[in-house]
């Protein structure tokens, strides 16, 4: 359902069949896992089963002499890497810090913290020959939630840590790796105007972003010392550059060749086995893949922060909200980097307040280092702060989507970081709710409750190239860098199309290496439609001014004579000279030099995006459990390129969101041991879990982008937390202020039970 007629597009708008579908329903897609290489040898890591321990000795010698085994390496062959933060475009992180990740230097400080790793002829010898390396550890105490590890009697991560902050760096060691605030107007007067103050705390545990595919890299260096790595990843130049990084390698040294990609939502910006892989391939001079089982992914590798926060929020009676005072604590896992910066900046932007407070704490612990998910940092915090709101609506005795829409932000309004927004489209979406079916159908029954939360993401831009190859039978080749995982092959062709005036069935494109296009960011951040799509946009106008060129020198005219719109070439001063893109490439590239253009950009001008949800439930007073009824996302995407894609990401969000809320959480004993590392006991959604997610697109074009494009994939994973929660309230009467929501949970705060 879309709330808004379009621009008339030819091919945007439309839903053609993806490039890579057929290849990925009948097997031909290469994966990580995929690849088979002459005279590959086979990988395993060495990995603690302690949580928090000093290295004292690693002894390699039995797993050298098993048979079979042709290398094994440790973190001290490792050249020390450089102490400098770079981004990921969903994050970033320390080159030392994550050389350290990588394979444990000194000290382990996760169970599955990587320390050690093999080379051998099959994966059963690597196995074998893992069990033999003997390491003696000296176990320290973990540290397993942030409120306890910034406690000052704390057992230290690091001793030389100290907290960052606007001040500069704290006095005396801390878990605390940085203490961030952001303060408008003045929160104590705002709160002294409010008539209803509403104050509660909330506990969200970490979750993984369950993707389907585990981690999986291969690696092989050439006789003149050029490595070559193929891996399944987000970002194939991110790779390149974190290798270089902690390898100390040339950047020229280096190719980084991406496989397709089983999911990543954030999770596959980081390297894990990539620069292993290289260590043991070089010392074996043999190609060498390492892949994962589903217990390392979910033990060592990224998930996203468990969170503490608080959240008071003042209104008056006349339903303004006044003030909000917000703190939020996110764990960052062994190492600093949690996204509670863009929490920060993403907890109220759906609101027009003048008196905020925001404090955000980035915590280590002893836990693996996390990674991006899906909006990093904002589902958790729209969970504390989208009940707070809700409340207040609740005590003020107005509906609770009138009320958002009285405190939206609007354009002009101030957003994250100080800056006004240009043209956004919450009011859109909160309209859009509001007059839907489902808000507008009475929900009846016991145990039953309506929520409704909405949420927001900035979108990212970065930077993007491409090149666009015209050939001599009139069809266009597309090549990028921007990894494929929900369809951007077919969204980018799709506005080359439009740019050029061809059919879509024209256009060619393909994911290229690291040697084999310009430089492109991760694909994450809801950045490559809007960011690698203008690129496309540039390279697609170069290729129509050429072509325009072309026609002139064709037809012995001036340029100036030349006309180009819907793909058809036309002399002004003689009507009788035209010709579409297919036939004027026919001819003039028989006798032409190639017709070759290429886009690079950095993505200015993004779209901020906003997404509405309103979730039905139905509480089982027995057992606990929570049934989804009905649920409806509402969101603006600006311009959606290929709705069926669009509707895909904000159904895969939402329920992504819902298993968030109702399921998922990482089950740690006291010694930091994960209970649940599996599929069998780490409780994702199923099809069987979820109704059919209803969508309503709001289209309110991004004036900054050639086709109005706004991410998309990001924001639908935020709005569900809260969502739910209110729903469970209405159902039972109890706010639900920890998640997992699970049966358990929900008896114990309905029932008084612990």
């Amino acid at each position: 359902m879309t709330t808004e007629h379009k621009a008339p597009y030819r091919v945007i708008g439309t839903r053609p069949l993806r490039p890579d579908g057929a290849d990925k329903v009948t097997g031909k897609a290469q994966f990580g896992a995929d690849i088979r290489l002459s005279g590959m040898l086979y990988g395993r890591i060495k990995r603690s089963p302690h949580a928090h321990a000093r290295i004292k000795r690693v002894d390699v010698s039995r797993a050298a002499a098993l048979p079979g085994v042709h290398a094994v390496v440790t973190a001290a062959d490792l050249p020390g890497a450089e102490d400098r933060v770079a981004e990921l475009g969903e994050g970033s992180v320390n080159m030392r810090e994550l050389s350290g990740n990588v394979l444990a230097h000194d000290k382990v400080l996760y169970r599955g913290h990587a320390i050690a790793a093999v080379a051998a002829v099959d994966a059963h010898v690597a196995g074998q020959a893992v069990d033999l390396i003997e390491v003696e550890y000296e176990l320290l105490p973990p540290v397993l939630d942030a409120r306890d590890a910034m406690r000052p009697e704390a057992p230290l991560l690091d001793k030389n840590r100290r907290t960052r902050s606007m001040a500069g760096p704290a006095d005396g060691p801390s878990n605390v790796a940085a203490h961030y605030q952001f303060i408008s107007g003045d929160p104590e007067e705002g709160f002294a105007e409010a008539d209803v103050v509403v104050e509660r705390e909330f506990a969200t545990r970490m979750v993984h972003q369950g993707y389907i595919e585990p981690h999986a890299a291969t690696a092989s260096w050439s006789s003149d010392g050029q490595l070559t790595v193929w891996t399944c990843t987000q970002g194939a130049f991110a790779v390149r550059d974190q290798c270089v990084a902690i390898l100390d390698i040339p950047v020229s040294k280096i190719r980084v060749i991406p496989t397709e990609i089983g999911g990543g939502f954030g999770g596959k910006t980081i390297v894990y086995l990539e620069p292993v892989a290289a260590l043991l391939a070089k010392r074996t001079g043999r190609p060498v893949k390492l892949q994962m089982d589903r217990s390392e992914v979910f033990e060592a590798t990224g998930p996203t922060s468990g969170v503490n926060a608080r959240v008071r929020m003042g209104a008056t009676r006349e339903g303004r909200i006044v003030a909000a005072d917000v703190e939020l604590i996110y764990e960052a896992g062994a190492y600093p980097g949690s996204p509670v910066m863009a929490a920060c900046m993403t907890a109220l932007a759906p609101y027009e307040i003048a008196n905020t407070k925001v404090d955000g704490y980035d915590v280590v612990v002893n836990k693996p280092k996390v990674a991006a998910y899906r909006a990093p940092g904002a589902p958790a915090a729209a969970f504390a702060v989208e009940q707070v709101v809700d409340e207040l609506a609740e005590k003020l005795d107005i509906d609770p989507l009138r009320f958002r829409l009285a405190n939206t932000s609007r354009e002009g309004t101030r957003g994250p970081g100080g800056r006004p927004f240009p043209r956004i489209g919450h009011e859109e979406c909160l309209e859009a709710a509001l007059s839907s079916p489902h808000y507008n159908t009475p929900l009846e029954g016991p145990s039953r409750g309506r929520g409704v939360a909405t949420g927001f993401w900035f979108n990212g831009g970065m930077r993007s190239s491409v090149t666009v190859i015209v050939n001599a039978d009139g069809s266009v080749s597309l090549v990028e860098g921007s990894t494929d995982i929900g369809g951007s092959r077919a969204a980018l062709a799709m506005q080359l199309a439009e740019t050029l005036g061809v059919g879509i069935d024209d256009v060619r494109p393909s994911v290229a290496d690291t040697d084999a296009v310009g430089y492109n960011d991760v694909t994450g951040g809801s950045r490559v439609t809007f960011a690698t799509g203008i690129a496309v946009h540039e390279a697609g106008m170069e290729v129509r001014r050429q072509m325009t060129e072309r026609a002139a020198a064709h037809w012995h005219v001036p340029a100036s004579d030349i006309t180009y719109e819907d793909g058809r070439l036309t002399c002004t001063s003689d009507a009788q000279k035209s010709a579409t893109f297919r036939e004027m490439a026919l001819q003039v590239l028989r006798t032409g030099e190639p017709l070759v253009a290429t886009g690079s950009i950095v993505g200015r001008g993004v779209g901020a995006a906003f997404s509405t949800q309103i979730a039905d439930v139905e509480v089982d007073p027995e057992t606990g459990k929570v049934q989804i009824l009905r649920y409806t996302v509402v969101q603006d995407v600006g311009t959606a390129i290929h709705p069926a894609y669009v509707e895909g990401q904000m159904q895969g969000g939402a329920v992504q969101g819902i298993g968030w809320a109702l399921n998922e959480e990482y089950c740690y004993d006291d010694q930091g041991r994960m209970a649940n590392a599996s599929f069998l006991d780490y409780r994702m959604p199923t099809a069987l879990d979820v109704p059919m997610i209803d969508t309503i697109i709001v289209e309110v074009p991004n004036p900054r982008h050639p086709f109005g494009v706004r991410g998309v994939g990001e924001v639908p994973i935020v709005p569900p937390l809260a969502a739910i929660a209110n729903a469970v309230y209405r159902a039972t009467g109890v706010r639900q202020t920890q998640l997992p929501m699970s049966p358990r949970r929900i008896l114990e705060t309905t029932l008084g039970l612990s």
